[in-house]
């Protein structure tokens, strides 16, 4: 065969198969494209090289992370795991790429890194054994890193680490803490920390490399005062000791300049009613705020000399992730409910389309406000379009529990709307962006509290005519999980059949085989160990209340979670399988989610079964 015959047929072969990939792409459901379609995070450059970049993407069917080089568009996978990828940092001068490296997600492992632009990859932080991580910076200098790190034994410790050197530890304590950022010349490094015992409230503590303090700054005040403090970056300048932090002091996240020595606190006093987040500008003349309000949000140009507030427009939706370049444009990942997730700047147009299927959108949201016992819950529906109440309803109940549903994108309720489900999502009290007051109110009770705020999102979901009574799903991962096996026992004849995605189902066991940060996260929730008080670990656990359920459980859960260990799952279920109540569990080798997209798919699939058949059951 000559040359040029040989290429054509390679030319048909390659059309044979477009045609035939063309072909499945037609035929999958919108909701499964919209977990396949390509996509990729907010990229992250290297401060001394800023045209390296790096990024997350699913484009070979599993999250891993890729090396972008901007000035050539060249592309590369940098890792490829069973299980995926997405904790990496670039070096300031773009020269390394560190990688997290654990073991079937379980989130225990040690720092690889592997050069910019390719290479073998070799351990980052020589003689530091396995553990959780608790923070990373790396230096300007190619060589220093702050590398945190959490286990049972030691509680946290950081270290300085040197190309060449042993490991030098600089900080250690029994409660949680992490890295928060090296300076830009490598003298100071701050330190959140909670030596206080409350992991919901952090306390700030600035060190020189040896370890010696600098300064420290704590809103607690002893434990009186629950607010808190966090590390959002030093000044981009070398020899200035300007901190940005962000604080609680009036009930909301707000920006502050702290220069830790001398001591001056500069507040921005922002006239803005939600919380606010805020990086540097790379030349140190400003800051790029971000503002969450009432689930959306928008970015402005803060000018630290003139003090003038000026808005990025954005459209409608939510910013998930923005950061400032040297030129002075801002990158922006941005969605909306109805919109799928693009990566766009201020200088126009979308900065990185990954190529392949696009995800298809779906429905808008629509905002509702319901009076509940703890004030004013914000909850937020999609619908089929054209459709009318009541309808088969579920309530996909978000994570944390200081986390919150926004008018982002999201595959998962959108799936449920194309099975013709309305799905409404609640941002009950322990949700973040409504306040301080509002997400430290489940202190104690918790678990009850969350579920009172949403029974009565329940109550005007039937009452409005949107939901049918009779096919009501309460579903959630993580702490929504945890919420869903809770509200099943507390609330029986409210949900006609529950899923639950890796949750806390029997809390007393998951707190003694969970990682240690959840663990003082626990003890600050509930106000001590199951020992201390057990009586609260017992009113917030599922397992106390396994008993009273009457609709059907599907559990998913995957056998290496840190987070919500698999025995406590284990135990609850061995409870349901006593009393042959009608319960199926889906096992799976990952850790708490899963990185890999046919997995997911695969677990969305059982989901959409389970509850088609149970509600089919219930219509019959």
């Amino acid at each position: 065969m000559t040359e040029s015959n040989a290429s054509d047929a390679r030319d048909q072969r390659d059309q044979h198969e477009q045609v035939g990939q063309a072909g499945q792409q037609e035929r999958m459901p919108d909701w499964e494209k919209r977990f396949r379609a390509p996509r990729v995070s907010l990229p992250d450059w290297a401060e001394d090289a800023p045209d390296r970049s790096l990024f997350v993407s699913n484009a070979t069917g599993t999250y891993e992370l890729y090396a972008w080089d901007r000035s050539t568009g060249d592309q590369r996978q940098v890792t490829d795991r069973p299980n995926g990828t997405t904790d990496g940092v670039l070096s300031p001068d773009g020269a390394w790429i560190w990688w997290f490296d654990d073991k079937d997600g379980d989130e225990f492992g040690v720092w690889r890194r592997q050069p910019f632009a390719g290479g073998e990859d070799e351990p980052a932080a020589a003689g530091l054994e396995a553990s959780y991580p608790a923070g990373l910076a790396l230096g300007r200098d190619g060589r220093t890193a702050v590398v945190g790190r959490s286990t049972d034994e030691d509680g946290t410790t950081i270290h300085l680490v040197r190309t060449g050197e042993d490991p030098v530890e600089i900080y250690r304590h029994r409660e949680s803490a992490g890295v928060g950022d090296l300076a830009h010349d490598g003298s100071l490094i701050a330190v959140e920390h909670t030596e206080h015992g409350d992991a919901m409230h952090s306390a700030l503590r600035v060190l020189r490399p040896d370890g010696t303090p600098v300064a420290d700054l704590d809103d607690t005040e002893g434990g009186t005062r629950e607010l808190g403090l966090e590390v959002l970056g030093f000044a981009p300048v070398d020899g200035d000791t300007r901190l940005l932090i962000g604080h609680q002091r009036r009930g909301r996240w707000e920006p502050l300049v702290w220069d830790v020595a001398t001591g001056e606190e500069t507040d921005l006093a922002l006239e803005l009613p939600g919380d606010v987040s805020a990086e540097w500008y790379p030349d140190g003349t400003g800051l790029l705020i971000v503002h969450g309000f009432e689930a959306r949000s928008e970015l402005f140009r803060y000018d630290l000399a003139s003090r003038a507030l000026t808005e990025i427009p954005t459209p409608p939706g939510t910013v998930s992730g923005a950061t400032a370049r040297p030129d002075g444009s801002v990158e922006y990942l941005w969605s909306s409910a109805a919109e799928p997730s693009a990566l766009r700047s201020t200088t126009g147009g979308v900065v990185l389309d990954p190529p392949g299927m696009k995800s298809p959108g779906s429905v808008p949201v629509e905002d509702v406000w319901v009076e509940g016992p703890g004030g004013r819950i914000h909850a937020l529906v999609q619908k089929p379009q054209g459709t009318t109440g009541p309808l088969p309803t579920v309530f996909d109940i978000h994570g944390g529990p200081t986390w919150h549903d926004n008018d982002s994108f999201a595959a998962g309720p959108a799936a449920w709307v194309d099975h013709g489900y309305a799905v409404v999502r609640v941002n009950y009290r322990g949700s973040t962006g409504y306040g301080r007051a509002w997400t430290d109110a489940l202190k104690h009770r918790v678990g009850l509290i969350e579920l009172e705020d949403i029974a009565a999102v329940r109550e005007w979901a039937v009452t409005s005519g949107l939901a049918d009574p009779d096919r009501i799903v309460l579903t959630g991962g993580s702490w929504g999980g945890y919420l869903t096996l809770l509200g099943l026992g507390v609330q029986p004849d409210a949900w006609t059949l529950g899923i639950a995605a890796v949750p806390v189902a029997d809390y007393v066991t998951a707190y003694h085989d969970e990682m240690e940060a959840l663990k003082a996260m626990d003890r600050t929730l509930l106000g001590g160990t199951p020992e201390e008080v057990p009586d609260r670990f017992e009113a917030s656990s599922p397992l106390t209340y396994v008993d009273e359920v009457k609709a059907p459980v599907y559990i998913s859960a995957g056998v290496n979670d840190p987070r919500c260990p698999i025995r406590q799952i284990e135990n609850y279920v061995k409870r349901l399988e006593k009393r042959s109540a009608i319960h199926e569990v889906y096992r799976y080798d990952a850790g708490h989610g899963s990185l890999v997209v046919d997995e997911r798919i695969k677990q969305v699939r059982l989901e959409l079964e389970f509850a088609e058949r149970h509600l089919r059951d219930v219509r019959s």
